[in-house]
């Protein structure tokens, strides 16, 4: 018995292909957590997609000066790493569960999180972060990487992306 694979369906954006958008919402500010924005945000535009990148919450934390170079890994409550949940809270072990991470990304040729954004800044991606989760921790732009275009509120994002296609992480 054979099975017909029918591909998949591809969003077609303004027509004929071109115009294309995506929008990442980027909530999570763990190690484990900024990477799958930012390698599908590189992806896009390495396949000519316009790319917006929002930063709420504890995301903003990957667009912080101050945070951005240490995002840490933590086992704790996180099952897909095939521990034993009790060991994520002993002392110690977010520090070297963030750097086994960090020697398993580097081994397979995938820069930091402040390269990783530096290659979306090159390629034409834009950088964005939430007006409400700034004021919540009382952040200025001054304190964010230098390649963040603005701070927006949700409305204005919405408004800049209509008719992207928006994943949420």
């Amino acid at each position: 018995m054979t099975i017909d694979v029918q591909p998949a369906p591809t969003p077609n954006f303004e027509g004929g292909g071109t115009g294309r958008k995506m929008a990442f919402i980027c909530s999570k500010g763990n190690l484990d957590m900024a990477y799958p924005g930012l390698v599908l945000a590189n992806a896009a535009l390495g396949e000519g997609v316009e790319v917006h990148m929002f930063f709420t919450f504890w995301g903003l934390d990957m667009i912080t000066k101050k945070h951005m170079d240490s995002l840490k890994f933590t086992t704790l409550g996180n099952t897909a790493t095939h521990m034993p949940q009790g060991l994520g809270g002993l002392p110690g072990m977010t520090t070297i569960a963030t750097s086994m991470l960090k020697k398993q990304i580097a081994a397979i040729g995938v820069p930091g999180v402040p390269e990783m954004l530096e290659q979306i800044v090159a390629s034409g991606g834009h950088l964005w972060a939430c007006r409400m989760s700034t004021d919540m921790m009382h952040l200025e732009k001054e304190d964010l990487y230098e390649e963040v275009e603005g701070v927006l509120n949700a409305a204005d994002f919405i408004e800049m992306t209509d008719g992207a296609q928006l994943l949420f992480i």
